[in-house]
């Protein structure tokens, strides 16, 4: 059974190497720094993030993400600076990722800005060959161990105060994590994100926001997050989501204070694997330090 359960883990993990690759998040849109290095800056304050996601409860070897960013507009200036660290556990193997990211914004009207974003990300990949009980010591295994691989990505990201609407393609290195007889056994994709959104004043206590986010990667199905969001008096916000064939999501909301706000959502799986695990959950804690003026420049939505 122990053999059967491993090994069912171990498929698992291809499928998701290749299928997810990327770390998942549920709740994206406020945390589009990882993925569009064009948004640092874009909130006019100092932002720090922290995320922790688990991800199909009850799953032997089901991905365990944390994630903890940092951005921050240059003073004054037109530049934005960020960092940000994913670890992302999945079976036996281990994911830690750190990316420094940079960019520009230019006014293209008087309500809508353009950023340009470049992203230089550090990887470090290991897998845990002591997890996998190999009758035989494979040697070609501890190819796997700390593998690690250098990558830059790029970005754009049109904002107003009410809309945004973003590009990116956060690595645009292919890396062969593992080769055997010159063939890629693990190879990282390069991943294209397009996301998007609209802030409606229904009047003055209730904002709507809907969203989007695409995702394309060779190899796999086309990725689509939908969601609808609902803020109430700029403190509580309520909403809903759907991942295309794959899951459907609960979200909640508290500004605890002007600079902190804490989220939580919940995934129902929608595909065979629901039959395995009892859903995902993910929680995030904001907290901002703002200009003298101690407005921020976007709605708290993103």
């Amino acid at each position: 059974m122990k053999t059967k359960l491993f090994s069912f883990v171990l498929m698992f993990t291809a499928i998701v190497s290749f299928a997810q690759q990327d770390a998942q998040f549920t709740q994206y849109m406020y945390n589009t720094i990882n993925i569009n290095p064009a948004y640092a800056g874009s909130r006019g304050a100092l932002s720090i993030f922290a995320l922790h996601r688990t991800q199909w409860v009850g799953l032997d070897g089901a991905p365990v993400t944390n994630a903890l960013s940092l951005n921050t507009p240059l003073n004054s200036s037109n530049v934005g600076l960020g960092i940000s660290f994913i670890n992302d556990r999945i079976g036996p193997t281990n994911e830690n990722t750190i990316s420094a990211d940079f960019s520009y914004t230019v006014p293209t009207s008087e309500t809508f800005k353009l950023s340009f974003g470049i992203k230089a990300t550090a990887n470090l990949f290991d897998l845990d060959v002591n997890q996998l009980n190999p009758v035989d010591d494979d040697p070609t295994l501890r190819n796997f161990e700390n593998k690690f691989s250098p990558n830059i990505g790029a970005g754009l990201y049109l904002h107003s105060d009410k809309a945004y609407i973003g590009f990116s393609v956060p690595n645009f290195i292919e890396t062969n994590r593992f080769d055997d007889n010159e063939v890629a056994i693990f190879k990282e994709k390069i991943n294209y994100y397009l996301i998007a959104g609209y802030v409606f004043d229904f009047n003055n206590s209730i904002k709507f926001k809907p969203a989007v986010l695409t995702k394309m990667v060779e190899g796999a199905p086309l990725q689509l997050d939908v969601s609808t969001n609902f803020m109430f008096n700029e403190k509580f916000v309520v909403g809903v989501a759907y991942r295309w064939s794959a899951a459907v999501s609960a979200m909640v909301g508290f500004q605890v204070s002007q600079g902190m706000y804490i989220g939580y959502g919940y995934d129902h799986e929608t595909t065979s694997l629901n039959n395995y695990n009892s859903g995902s959950h993910e929680i995030f804690l904001r907290y901002e330090l703002f200009n003298n003026n101690g407005k921020i420049i976007t709605p708290r939505f993103f």
